[in-house]
Parts: structure tokens; sequence; C-alpha cells
């Protein structure tokens, strides 16, 4: 189908520009003590929300192409909708249905993975959770039980604890019930066991190149066992319970020892190493460290003088469909086509992406259909504002203000006819649990948008406020004996969706929901057509308003 659009009948547009604003994590749930969003003082948001053109978005499960209600969405899912106007099936549910039909274990990549690890060992290494966001464990299992069957007889698991898209400490269970499916497997000569882990904030999973160093540690732990070594997961973890109270994203890399203080399960040559995670963001950098033979950012080399193997490596997907990365990956990703950016790019309108390193790949690459890169240099301008390497909850206005000082200038500059930006800090912040700190980056956000609105209606502009997913709206569970825990995961809340528009007179207003069903994430993408005087592409989700 061509990539283009035809002029709305009746709507041109306004005069100045188009800004979609994305709180990051910013859910809709009732209000209590909670709900950081709820309690933060919030007077722009308030009145955003509260007029006539509000309404709330499905941001989870088959809303963002997910396999069931029960399915968190998160960022990458969400920013693809946004961008696609359309739902693709994503991550586990590709994964799933890889499985369900035996396609995966009928692809090249396994079969060449299966026959190093018959000569060698065969290594898992990704979150260890049913958290659903990055990975889940039942993925593991049954590539477990496949290698079993095929022959291997040495496998090395290498866990990243979650307690982010899951409770805060509950790293223990899943180690129990890894342990009990390795006992299972570890029959007629076959040794499967847990060799290294440690927090998935403090080792391995970084993205954008935020902190190199974390990788660093986790691929020096997973390949050389370097780290404090226990005898097994689970004394790892509960040392480190008994000596901090931090929770299992911040633990520190472990390694498990035989005996003579041997590590189990180091890495060599011929061997072969499976990321099982399906979401690229932070499985980039370590695919790149196992895979790339003039990688350079780091020193691969052991502490004691060990070269960096050569390993037959490969992901769960390809987490980065432009830079090929990995080469190998055992499910193919989604093929998502014809976004926004391209139909825009296709008629000529100039636009602008921008959020600080945490959230750029958001606004960019998730938005653009994984793929990286700019659709049109000349008609495109990316602004990526470096994030502070710090725990979030210290800072918890993060670059809000410097994004929005510089989204003024790019809306003030007269080039643009449309900007996408991303705030970080709901999300971000509200992943470490702290209340008080997401209060307070909920505070900013608005005094931000406040700042947003005016320049927008200076311009006779439109500012539409949106969110990927939820997070800030539960910050904590309460137990019948009024126990709190902190919630450290995304929510299953729908999303606010506001139009402010200084010069609207009833033009246009919300649509009702097509045969009741509530509207998504994907139904952004038509809106935003509509107002910037286009009629939307057919095949795209309908559009939030009609004239």
């Amino acid at each position: 189908m061509p990539l283009e659009l035809t002029r709305h009948p009746s709507f041109s547009g306004r005069p100045g520009p188009l800004l979609l604003v994305i709180a990051d994590g910013v859910g809709v749930a009732p209000a209590g003590p909670s709900n950081a969003v709820a309690q933060a003082a919030t007077p722009h948001l308030d009145k955003l929300t509260a007029g006539e053109l509000y309404t709330e978005l499905q941001a989870h499960g088959p809303a963002v192409g997910l396999p069931s209600d029960d399915d968190m969405g998160n960022s990458e899912v969400g920013h693809n909708a946004l961008g696609a106007g359309r739902i693709f099936a994503q991550g586990a549910k590709l994964v799933n249905k890889a499985l369900a039909t035996g396609a995966i274990f009928e692809s090249d990549v396994w079969s060449d993975a299966i026959e190093h690890g018959r000569n060698g060992t065969l290594h898992f290494l990704g979150l260890h959770s049913d958290g659903g966001v990055h990975s889940t464990n039942e993925h593991l299992y049954q590539m477990l039980r496949r290698a079993a069957d095929e022959g291997v007889t040495s496998v090395a698991v290498h866990i990243l604890h979650d307690g982010r898209d899951v409770p805060s400490r509950s790293a223990l269970g899943y180690i129990e019930r890894t342990e009990e499916v390795l006992a299972e497997l570890s029959t007629d000569g076959r040794n499967y066991r847990i060799a290294t882990g440690g927090g998935r904030m403090k080792i391995t999973m970084d993205r954008y190149e935020a902190d190199w160093d974390m990788v660093e540690k986790g691929y020096r732990c997973h390949t050389h066992g370097e780290g404090r070594p226990f005898a097994s997961a689970e004394e790892a973890v509960r040392t480190m319970y008994d000596e901090s109270e931090a929770g299992d994203q911040y633990l520190r890399e472990f390694v498990v020892v035989d005996d003579d203080g041997t590590p189990v399960g180091t890495i060599n040559d011929g061997d072969a190493v499976i990321v099982y995670n399906f979401r690229g963001d932070r499985s980039i950098e370590i695919s790149r460290a196992y895979e790339e033979a003039d990688f350079d950012v780091f020193d691969r080399t052991g502490a004691d003088g060990r070269p960096a193997p050569d390993v037959y490596f490969a992901g769960m997907l390809q987490y980065d469909g432009d830079a090929l990365i990995p080469k190998k990956y055992l499910v193919s990703p989604p093929a998502i086509d014809r976004t926004m950016g391209e139909f825009l790019c296709a008629e000529g309108v100039r636009s602008f992406a921008i959020s600080e390193t945490q959230k750029f790949g958001h606004v960019t690459y998730f938005w653009n259909g994984n793929k990286s890169g700019y659709i049109d240099e000349t008609l495109e301008t990316y602004i990526e504002i470096p994030s502070d390497n710090v725990e979030f909850d210290t800072t918890p206005a993060m670059k809000v203000r410097e994004i929005t000082d510089e989204t003024i200038d790019l809306l003030r500059s007269g080039e643009y006819r449309f900007g996408r930006l991303n705030f970080p800090s709901g999300d971000m912040v509200g992943h470490t649990g702290n209340l008080d700190a997401t209060v307070e980056a909920m505070e900013v956000i608005d005094e931000c948008v406040g700042r947003l609105v005016e320049v927008v209606d200076e311009l006779d502009g439109v500012l539409l406020y949106t969110a990927d997913h939820g997070n800030a709206d539960i910050m904590y569970t309460e137990d019948a004996d009024g126990e709190r825990s902190p919630k450290t995961s995304h929510t299953l809340s729908p999303v606010p969706f506001a139009i402010h528009d200084a010069n609207y007179d009833g033009e246009y207003h919300m649509a009702e929901p097509a045969d009741g069903a509530a509207p998504g994430l994907g139904n952004v993408a038509s809106t935003v057509f509509n107002l910037l005087g286009f009629d939307a592409p057919d095949d795209y989700l309908p559009s939030l308003i009609v004239f």
C-alpha cells in the first residue's frame, strides 16, 4: 500500500504545531495512599484530564499485542503501538507461538546451538522471573527440556534477579522452581545447574549505553566466574537479604562454586550462549559483548588473563533489526511497516522526537517500528539528553526540565509541525518503589506540562497528553494485616489521553468506543493524523475523535 495521506475533508489542522507528551509510566488508578499520581499536586494535569476532550486508553495485554489481559504493558510495545497505529504480535506472544508450533526448535540457530552444547556447555542467560515484560521462566524451562531431549549433557543457567516486574523480593521462589526443573533434568549423566546471577539493575541489563560498567560486571561474572562465591543461588540471595534491605533488582553479582571453590559454569571456547529475554532494550549490549569479534567497549579478558571465549551466541529475538543485533536469533520480531513517521515524512511534514537517554530509544527506535536511525534526516530531528547514571529516586526530576527547555526551543523555532517527547520519571522513579520520590517526579512533570501548554497556546497549536503504561499509579500493595510491600512493576491500569486545543470550538469531540470496546494506544496515531489535517490510513485503528 502506498505511503500517502489524503487531506481531511473538513479540518485542516491548527496554525501551530502538534505536540504529543508521553508521561512514561503514568497510569490511571483509584486515588489512594499508594497512588503517586493522585498523591501529587498536579493542577495542570488535573485540568487536562478534567476536560471534555479526555478519555482513557488500554495499554496492556491484547491492546498492545501481548497474549492476555494479565500481561502488563511496557514502554517498548507501547511506543510500537503509538507509532504504528495498529497492533502487532509482540514479545511473549511471538515466542509462545514459536514454542507451541515447535518452530523455534526447527530453526538452524537452535540446531547449531544444540550442536555446540553437545560438544561443550549450553548456557542460558536472562531475567529470571515470570514477569512477562523481558522474559518468562516458562520459556526457559521448555528450552531446557528440549535441550535434554536432544542430547545436551551440560547446561549452565545464568540468572538475573527481577524484583521490578514482579514483587521486590521474590527471587527465592523463582530459584526454588528452577532448581526443581534442573534437578529433574540432571539424570542419565546430565549436569544442569545455576552458574551465576545478580540483580538486573546491577549487572548485564543496561540499556541505551547508559552504564557499560553494568554490562562488564555481568560479562565477567557469567563468562569468567568473577564474583562473590556461594555454594548455591539460594545461599547467595539469602545472604544478601540478611546483609541489606535491597530488592532483588539491586543484588550484587554472585558465582556458584563447587566444594573446592571452582566456578561451576564458566563460558569457554566452543560453548553456546542463548539470551532468553525477548525484549530488546536491555539485551542489546550484552549481545554485543558476546557476539562482536572486534568489541572494544571494555576488555573482555578475565582477571586471570583468560581471553574472551569464542562462543556461538544467539538471542531469543533480534533485538535491533537495523544494526542486526544479534545476527543469530531464535524467533523473528514483528515486521512493523507503514508507521506514522513514514507517512509524515512521505507528506513532507517536519517533526522532532526528544527524551533523555533512558527513553530516547522509545520515541525513535520503537516508535519507528524497531528501526534505528532517521526515516528522513532532512525532515526529522532527534534529540537525546544524557541521563544521569544514578538511582533515579535520588534525582526524581531526572531530565524532565531539560527536555522541556529543549522542546520549547524546538516549538518556537517554527520549523516543526509535529513533535513527540517522553518524560521518563513516572516510570523510572516509580520502578524504585520510592513513593515520596515518585510523587515529586509527578509534580515536576506537572510543572513542565504547564509550561508546554503555555507555549503551545502562544503558537496556536495543540498538545496531546498520554502515557505508554502504568507504574506510578500503584506504588505498593497491602495485605490483610496492613503490611505494605513496594510494587516496583508496571501495572494493568489504563492511561490518560487528553487534548488541549486553545482554539477548540466544537469542531470535533471524543468518539464513542466502537462496539463498546475500550480504545488503546494504537488509536492515537489516527488521532494525530486528524489533528494535523489528514485522514488516517484505512488500515489504522480508528481515531479517538470524530468531526
